[in-house]
């Protein structure tokens, strides 16, 4: 028996538009709720997750120093909108789920259902690559030019260390939803899977573009930024031609 019985169905009936309204509305508080919980709740934690940032075994010699007397206010300010901000996401992108799937298909509201899982999966895969590998290969490569150079970097200026990372951590996991974005335009028929294997090579050009200004000056975090971008554009394509075939043996 299937499990979606006539997946194409639209089981909830047509409402007024002042019922539209309301339902707009509800969305637009639970977002905005959910956004103001998370930094709330961010806030209260912002030492231990400035410990997490600070971490790494590269930073862990390092002295974190004050470069004012207001950057302990300042860190928990940056902390708590970056933090809160990505937490929220997938509540945000619920409360959108909830307004626009009564007009959709059984069919359908699986699918973005899925996408929403999925693309919180890619958000913390890319902040762990980000952690992991790009943010110690990113200041071992700066503390070999700062030798170079004469610079003493025994101590980091804790506000502008703990923003620059923070807004690494924010970029590789909403990079990562790139490839999730290709997949759902090409689920919708919007874009094929030929046409993305035609233009493969423009595709890998721009993920070396995009990873060039997203990330900091250095070739290493930029490769690995635009490696795994590359390997799931790729992914996308055979995903979307794994739908083109089921949907051609359907027909």
């Amino acid at each position: 028996m299937a499990i979606i019985k006539n997946p194409d169905e639209r089981n909830d009936p047509p409402k007024p538009l002042l019922e539209h309204l309301l339902a707009l509305r509800d969305m637009l508080i639970m977002a905005a709720a959910a956004w103001v919980v998370c930094v709330i709740l961010s806030a209260c934690f912002a030492n231990y997750i400035s410990d997490w940032i600070k971490s790494p075994d590269v930073v862990q010699s390092r002295l974190m120093q004050a470069k004012s007397p207001s950057d302990g206010v300042y860190l928990i300010l940056e902390i708590s909108f970056w933090v809160g901000t990505a937490l929220s996401f997938p509540l945000i992108a619920y409360s959108v789920l909830r307004f626009v799937l009564p007009a959709l298909t059984r069919r359908e509201k699986y699918f973005l259902l899925s996408v929403l899982f999925i693309g919180t999966f890619l958000f913390i895969g890319g902040v762990y690559l980000a952690y992991t590998q790009t943010i110690p290969s990113m200041l071992s490569v700066f503390d070999t030019v700062n030798q170079w150079m004469n610079v003493d970097t025994a101590q980091y200026f804790a506000h502008e260390y703990v923003s620059l990372v923070l807004k690494l951590l924010f970029a590789f996991g909403i990079v990562f939803q790139v490839p999730l974005v290709i997949f759902m335009l090409g689920w919708f028929g919007i874009i094929s899977s030929a046409a993305l294997r035609e233009k493969r090579r423009v595709a890998i050009v721009c993920s070396f573009i995009l990873s060039m200004f997203l990330t900091p000056p250095d070739a290493i975090s930029q490769v690995i930024m635009a490696i795994p971008l590359c390997l799931l554009y790729e992914a996308s394509i055979w995903a979307i031609w794994l739908k083109e075939r089921a949907s051609a043996q359907e027909s």
